[in-house]
C-alpha cells in the first residue's frame, strides 16, 4: 500500500481545507491551479500550512477525516505545533459535559 499525507490549505477566504492524497506535489499543484476541490476551488489556497506523512494511505485517509471534524481553532493549533492548546481545544464544551456540569454546580 503506498505511504499517504494529510495536508492543510489556507484558502483565500480564511478557511482551512484538509485532504489526503498518496502524492502531495501532484495533488497540490492541483489546487493552486483550480484543478482541486470545490472548496479550493471557489476559494483558491493560498498557503499550505500543514502536512503529516504516514506509511499507508488508509491511515491518511482516517487522519483526515479526523481532523476534518475539528474546529478552525483546534486545526489552526496542529498547523502551528501549539500542542498545549491543541490539548486545551480538544475539551468537550457542551452543557452535558461532566466538566461543564461540576462548574455550574459550584456556582
Amino acid at each position: 500500500m503506498p505511504k499517504g499525507f494529510v495536508y492543510i490549505l489556507e484558502c483565500s477566504n480564511g478557511t482551512l481545507y484538509t485532504g489526503s492524497t498518496i502524492d502531495l506535489k501532484r495533488r497540490l499543484r492541483q489546487h493552486f491551479s483550480g484543478q482541486g476541490a470545490n472548496h479550493t476551488k471557489k476559494y483558491p489556497p493560498v498557503e499550505l500550512i500543514y502536512v503529516e506523512e504516514f506509511e499507508r494511505i488508509d491511515t491518511a485517509f482516517y487522519r483526515e477525516k479526523q481532523i476534518q471534524r475539528w474546529s478552525h481553532s483546534k486545526k489552526r493549533a496542529l498547523a502551528e505545533k501549539r500542542m498545549k492548546d491543541l490539548h486545551d481545544l480538544s475539551i468537550c464544551m457542551n452543557q452535558t459535559h461532566y466538566k461543564i456540569q461540576a462548574f455550574l454546580e459550584e456556582e
